[in-house]
Order: structure tokens, then sequence, then C-alpha cells
């Protein structure tokens, strides 16, 4: 069964010279930091970074995932979903996605991943390549309106991934209080 956090419909993306409302300067810093979230969440909890697995399986991928991806509208696609957390606090949602046919050719076992985090994965191998980072103000997730989302796609040779990261407000109260205790 298909982990309902993610909502069905699909949300809006755009690149940074598109927006037309431009959230706060740490907001934006976040967005569009083009390193490693996992590392970056790792030095802000001083070390106290771990990834909570909701959901892995087979499912048909929303019609902006298939866009990004350039596959046929409905195609069956590996889904992983998990919390990022920070002091086993959620930070960020996270959902990454790939064609069915792009995991068998590309060698990568994506249900093995378990508690590891995919970014470290991903950063640690410099084949892959990161397409340019989207975002959008998210519809909903965790029950909470109006959070700010990114995405980009990763490729390496017939492999394509499209990775999702949706700050959720702990993040934000992590960042304040580390803020005011410097």
């Amino acid at each position: 069964m298909p982990h309902i956090t993610f909502p069905l419909v699909s949300p809006v993306w755009l690149e940074q010279s598109d927006l037309l409302t431009l959230p706060d300067e740490q907001t934006l810093d976040w967005l569009f930091d083009q390193g490693s979230l996992t590392r970056r969440l790792t030095a802000l909890s001083d070390g106290a970074f771990s990834v909570l697995p909701l959901f892995e399986g087979w499912q048909t991928l929303r019609a902006d995932e298939c866009a990004a991806l350039d596959l046929p509208e409905n195609s069956q696609g590996w889904v992983r979903e998990v919390h990022l957390l920070g002091h086993q606090q959620p930070w960020v949602f996270a959902r990454s996605v790939a064609a069915k046919s792009a995991l068998q050719e590309g060698g990568l076992n994506m249900d093995a991943l378990g508690t590891r985090s995919l970014g470290e994965l991903l950063f640690c191998d410099d084949a892959f390549e990161r397409g340019a980072l989207q975002v959008c103000s998210y519809p909903t997730v965790d029950q909470v309106d109006g959070l700010w989302a990114r995405r980009s796609r990763f490729t390496r040779g017939p492999l394509s991934l499209l990775v999702a990261e949706v700050f959720l407000p702990n993040l934000w109260v992590a960042l304040s209080t580390r803020s005011e205790n410097t």
C-alpha cells in the first residue's frame, strides 16, 4: 500500500528564475544548495542524523514524475519515501523515484538501502550527474501546508533518479535554535 504522506496531485515545480514569490534567504540557501543534503543535515545535527524509511515499493508514478524522467504517463517505478531525521525529529520528507527499466539497466538496488541515505550514495559516486534544482511551495506533507520543497534528477548512464525533498518545520526550528546558541 502506498504511503499517503506524499500528495497524489502533482505539484507545480519551478526553477529559481521562474519563482514569482521568493522565500526568505535562509530557505533559499537550503533550497538551492548544490551539495549533499545528507552531509548538511549531519553537520547541523552534530552527527545525530538518521534515515527513517516510510515506504518502499513499486507503484505508478505521478504525472510530474513521469514528465521529469521522460517516461510515458502512468509508468511503473520504484518509490522510496523516508524522513531524514536530526536528533530523532523529522527534518525532511524525501521521495525518490526511478523507472523500473532504468533500475534494471542501471545496476542500483534501491530496495537494499534500508536506513542508509540515498543522497550519500549519489554524492559518493562521481558518475552521477545532478540536473537543475526545481522548487515549489508544497501542497501538504504530514498534514502541514505550504512547505518548501526541491527536487532534482540524478543520472548515471541509463539510470535516472528523481529525488524530491520537502523541508519540514522541525528543520527551521533546529536552525533557529542553533543560531540563538551561537
